[in-house]
């Protein structure tokens, strides 16, 4: 790998050696992110002001450093993983939160928590909708470059719905600014939902306004049973027909409902181990939520084999129990996974479980699923055992079944993890030559260089022939 010594040297004499690290600890610490695939970079760069962003990407295009834009590594995808070593910019430090209680609006530098975020945002009366499940980890830089969603996708919208506008530097160093802190805004190109899910390869966002919502009044929180999981996606759709439309609505089936019902040591309903779960959160005002109770009590007595809603916040905390120990229990079935949150169009929900069923077969692996019914945004878990080479490939083979029909049903390989490195064999799948070759387009003029997230979602890397890193990580199995 290329050695910039000489950029890093320049690099420390203009910002100092307590902004540019490189000792071993810290490149290591900064060599992967949540898809613990690791690439030493040469150094660490942590600024304390946003102007210090500048001076690193001048230097580095002038050199021809590639630059990786680090939040909190949460990343599933290895977008944050240094590939082509260089510099990691390391945006934690800039983390000042603002909220305009009049405009409903939060002003946010890259390096903010989501969840510190919301819980500034709740404090003055106002909501921030998009919760990944890191939530309590990622930050808002982040959530942009992978343009997050989470759970309440399906009523709110995703991290795009909420940007109003973004400010930051582009490869040269030149600060820019998308938008402004205005309802409205048509002053030229949208440059700013450009950069959104662009994942970091178009330029470095180091501070954004969002649009917040009032906070909801009421909240109202149902878990049912099914017996399969055809059966819980036919109840589902015949709810939204209804048009009742939740502000959660989580999909667990059976292999997702019970590795948590082992780990937890109880079922989930009493005498019904093993079924399909659906949860449902209903948010709004007060009456509102009252008269969607009714229907929806009387929609689970018709549909489900089991339900049970929750009095208060406590008895709702309680309910969640299944969903947040899902994903961590899975590892008792393999200890590597293959994480998918691909998204369907609602009319193949029924036609994708039968896929998953015949996928399980063919390929001879678990393959629990959970996710997001209200915009189609699954978690496709295929679980194999790294040292056996057969389960390795049968892995592979799954994982490209998975995403060619994916694309086939009309639906997309990404919803929320972005492309990075692990999705990039998949990307031709997904876009037509052209489209690729448009997106390459836009690259080159904004990063004509070519420094920024280098080795990424245009390059095919087969990221299972990497070692991946054995470390636990605090948002892991979330």
């Amino acid at each position: 790998m290329k050695s910039f010594a000489a950029a890093t040297r320049e690099l420390k004499r203009r910002l100092g050696a307590r902004v540019v690290l490189t000792d071993e600890q810290t490149r290591f610490a900064s060599s992967f992110d949540g898809s613990k695939i690791s690439f030493l970079p040469e150094a660490v760069i942590k600024p304390r002001k946003e102007d210090e962003i500048g001076v690193v990407l001048e230097i580095a295009n002038k050199h021809r450093v590639p630059v990786t834009t680090r939040g909190r590594g949460t990343s599933l995808t290895g977008s944050g993983s240094p590939i082509r070593g260089g510099w990691v910019l390391d945006l934690l430090a800039l983390n000042r939160i603002r909220i305009d209680p009049e405009a409903g609006m939060a002003h946010v530098q890259a390096g903010a928590k989501v969840a510190d975020i919301q819980r500034a945002a709740a404090d003055q009366g106002w909501f921030y909708p998009p919760d990944p499940s890191s939530k309590e980890y990622c930050t808002i830089g982040g959530n942009i470059a992978c343009n997050a969603g989470g759970m309440h996708g399906g009523k709110y919208g995703v991290t795009r719905d909420f940007v109003v506008s973004l400010r930051g530097f582009l490869p040269t160093g030149e600060p820019v600014s998308w938008g402004t802190a205005t309802k409205k805004f048509s002053a030229g190109f949208n440059l700013r939902d450009l950069w959104i899910g662009s994942e970091g390869m178009l330029g470095v966002v180091t501070g954004a306004v969002l649009k917040l919502i009032p906070q909801p009044a009421a909240r109202w929180t149902l878990l049912t049973a099914f017996p399969d999981e055809l059966t819980a996606i036919k109840a589902v759709l015949a709810l939204f027909r209804a048009r009742v439309q939740p502000a959660i609505c989580e999909f667990l089936d059976r292999e997702s409902v019970l590795c948590a019902e082992r780990v937890t040591g109880q079922p989930v309903f009493p005498g019904q181990a093993g079924r399909a779960v659906i949860l449902l959160e209903f948010a709004g005002g007060v009456s509102e939520v009252d008269d969607l109770k009714l229907d929806v009590l009387a929609w689970a007595r018709e549909h489900a084999s089991a339900h049970r809603e929750a009095r208060d916040r406590n008895e709702a905390e309680q309910l969640w129990t299944v969903r947040r120990k899902c994903s961590g229990a899975m590892f008792e079935l393999g200890d590597a996974k293959l994480n998918e949150d691909i998204v369907l169009p609602m009319q193949s929900y029924t036609k994708f479980v039968r896929f998953l069923a015949k996928l399980r077969r063919s390929s001879g692996l678990p393959i629990p699923t959970f996710g997001h019914l209200g915009d189609g945004n699954l978690h496709v878990n295929i679980m194999y055992h790294r040292a056996s080479a057969d389960e390795t490939r049968a892995a592979e083979i799954a994982v490209q079944q998975l995403m060619e029909t994916v694309v086939a049903l009309g639906g997309a390989i990404s919803g929320e993890h972005g492309i990075g490195l692990a999705k990039s064999p998949f990307l031709r799948v997904q876009h037509r030559p052209a489209e690729v070759k448009a997106m390459q387009a836009v690259k080159r003029a904004l990063d004509p260089r070519g420094i920024l997230n280098p080795g990424k979602m245009f390059d095919v890397v087969r990221v299972w022939k990497y070692p991946r890193v054995q470390i636990q990580l605090p948002w892991d199995h979330k």
